[in-house]
């Protein structure tokens, strides 16, 4: 039986860098229901401290996520989870994402991404094909192929 899983980024800012990978992808920020977060909260199951308020809305401080826009909400759907963590990043990535925009797009998509926040870390070439190695506004690496 084949799974389905999500992505999950560590990181100390979900909802901001849940933002920056959504703008990125063309995905969407996975809303939270400020409702049921207050009724969490009013039986006891949390506090006022476990959330945040991001662009005006409640959330839950410990995470944010991104959808792709074109699978339906619920499980089995393409979906990356930024959760909050305390330590910072200190070693290379062992898994990180590929994003293919075609060669002739490399060096346009790059230079927005690093008007976006993105850092250029450097170029990568094997035959004729080429990628570059970024890291988003926390530090975690991704190709532009």
């Amino acid at each position: 039986m084949a799974l389905s899983f999500q992505v999950v980024v560590d990181c100390h800012g979900p909802h901001v860098l849940a933002d920056w990978w959504a703008e990125t992808l063309g995905w969407d920020v996975e809303p939270q229901d400020a409702d049921f977060i207050g009724r969490v909260i009013a039986e006891g199951f949390a506090t006022e401290a476990d959330t945040t308020t991001h662009r005006g809305h409640l959330v839950w401080a410990s995470g944010a996520a991104i959808l792709h826009p074109d699978d339906p909400p619920g499980p089995g759907g393409r979906r990356m989870l930024f959760q909050a963590v305390p330590e910072t990043k200190s070693v290379k990535n062992r898994l990180h994402l590929d994003l293919h925009v075609g060669q002739d797009h490399v060096d346009a998509t790059t230079e927005t991404l690093v008007s976006r926040g993105a850092r250029f870390l450097h170029r990568g070439t094997q035959g004729p094909m080429f990628w570059d190695t970024l890291a988003d506004p926390e530090g975690n690496e991704f190709c532009v192929h």
